[in-house]
């Protein structure tokens, strides 16, 4: 089976040996069927992708790492709650690249038991980042108790294997028609502008040029000195070379307090210049430095 990732991330699928001796899954996503992450899998792959749910993020890139899965898709930042701190965190802890990104919109919808009316719901069970979302729909209705779970999807599922009236979860209308839920109420995200970014990783490969550099995006960690304008000074290359950041995250750095790593979203592929000379000053100043990946750009 061919996943068509030749001409979209300049990769070549290894199919010489056979699927069963190289890994058993194309991707590991977070979730259950149906899960936000599953269609963002279907949508940097094909349709026809062997998919590998898994618990929590930190199964996904296992599961990657073992190679039980070729590639883990996983979420990294979304509109609305922003940035997925424990999938940066993963990044820098394990050794993978990342190769591809996509962005889906995310729409709610409140789903039941079938027969079961909307005045019956107490509960509404969802990951605490889809029901952060929905805020204002919990406000309107006062009588919902928005209650955490590990994944929409699963949320969904287990109302329909437990057979829960008084409780609803909130997921995407997918998850209601894999599981056989109601629609009860849909789109009560607080916004419609509401999109997750999503990142396909997988062990080193390297990115074979065949678009303009500016179609690419690098994305690299680095470390600098807790000492005054060291970030200032660690940004300055890529501002001199008018280098497009379109997004920067700090995380703490893990044994030594108060100290942090920057994430740093770049346009550009690293390996020509002026982002390839930019990484070579950063390199000279800061503490470390580490590329995650050059990738095509979503188009959405």
């Amino acid at each position: 089976m061919s996943l068509g990732l030749e001409s979209r991330f300049g990769l070549r699928p290894e199919r010489s040996t056979p699927v069963s001796c190289l890994t058993m899954y194309d991707a590991a996503y977070q979730g259950s069927r149906g899960a936000f992450s599953e269609d963002a899998a279907f949508k940097l792959l094909t349709s026809a992708a062997r998919l590998l749910p898994q618990d929590t993020l930190e199964d996904v890139f296992n599961a990657v790492t073992r190679g039980e899965a070729r590639f883990g898709v996983v979420p990294i930042e979304n509109t609305l709650a922003g940035s997925i701190h424990r999938c940066y965190d993963l990044l820098f802890e394990h050794d993978l690249k990342i190769v591809g990104e996509t962005v889906c919109q995310i729409v709610h919808a409140l789903i039941a038991l079938p027969g079961v009316a909307f005045d019956e719901i107490r509960k509404a069970l969802s990951h605490p980042v889809a029901l952060a979302q929905c805020e204002l729909f919990f406000r309107r209705n006062p009588q919902i108790q928005a209650v955490s779970v590990y994944d929409t999807a699963g949320a969904v599922e287990s109302i329909m294997r437990e057979g829960l009236r008084n409780s609803a979860a909130v997921a995407s209308q997918r998850a209601a028609e894999v599981y056989g839920g109601v629609i009860l109420a849909d789109a009560i995200q607080d916004h419609a502008e509401n999109y997750t970014r999503f990142l396909l990783i997988t062990p080193s490969a390297p990115v074979v040029p065949q678009l303009p550099a500016t179609e690419y995006k690098t994305t690299i960690v680095f470390g600098v000195a807790n000492t005054p304008g060291a970030l200032y000074h660690s940004l300055r290359p890529f501002a001199e070379r008018a280098i497009d950041l379109a997004k920067i995250e700090s995380r703490p750095l893990r044994g030594s307090p108060f100290e942090y790593l920057f994430y740093l979203d770049l346009i550009g592929r690293a390996d020509s210049a002026p982002v390839s000379d930019a990484l070579a000053e950063l390199a000279a100043q800061a503490k470390s430095v580490r590329v995650l990946g050059t990738y095509p750009r979503s188009k959405g």
